[in-house]
């Protein structure tokens, strides 16, 4: 029986995962501050998205998809998706581009930043005449308040998650282009150099 092969397959795939794993961007640290940068953001965004919103007991779904995160100068950050909607089991139909801006919470037991009391500022219809009805708009804000209660827009590694999980947060915000989360403490002394890559 030829062992040895099977043993090299899962070698190889060993070595595969390690390189990927090693290849994330891991947050940064600097003193209290724990930093996330837009692009890791996004990366994270893309792969959680499409999510779909059911409604009146499954009679209509909305679906977002195509997440596009900017973090402009302020402390709210930019976030925009596409929107279908679909009724009684159909095919979901292009509705437009919404775009929103937030503002940033920190959720230890999710160990990810959320959205907080996030408002849909635009809306670019996929038709020409199409508009945000009181009802789309609606079901779109039940959609955002529970995303933003449930669902990170960026998980913490778990790893480096555990090393926090004792310190009390005191803000988090969008600052220069990254999100930030402050907390009680010196990160340096609690998070070993190895576990970032620093």
């Amino acid at each position: 029986m030829k062992l040895r092969p099977v043993f090299t397959r899962i070698a190889a795939c060993a070595v595969l995962i390690a390189a990927a794993v090693g290849a994330q961007a891991a947050p940064s640290i600097s003193g209290r501050e724990l930093s996330v940068g837009a692009t890791d953001v996004q990366q994270y965004l893309d792969g959680s998205f499409p999510r779909t919103q059911d409604a009146l007991g499954g009679l209509i779904a909305m679906t977002m998809s195509h997440p596009k995160l900017t973090l402009p100068q302020g402390n709210r950050l930019d976030l925009g998706f596409d929107v279908a909607l679909a009724t009684a089991g159909g095919a979901p139909a292009p509705l437009g581009k919404v775009k929103l801006s937030s503002g940033l919470r920190y959720d230890a037991q999710t160990q990810g930043f959320h959205l907080d009391q996030p408002t849909v500022d635009d809306f670019v219809p996929a038709n020409n005449g199409g508009k945000l009805d009181s009802r789309t708009r609606g079901l779109l804000n039940t959609f955002l308040v529970d995303y933003a209660r449930r669902e990170p827009i960026y998980k913490i590694d778990p790893t480096v998650a555990a090393l926090l999980g004792a310190l009390q947060v005191q803000s988090a915000q969008v600052q220069n282009g990254k999100l930030v989360v402050t907390f009680n403490q010196d990160l340096g002394a609690l998070v070993p150099a190895g576990v970032l890559g620093r």
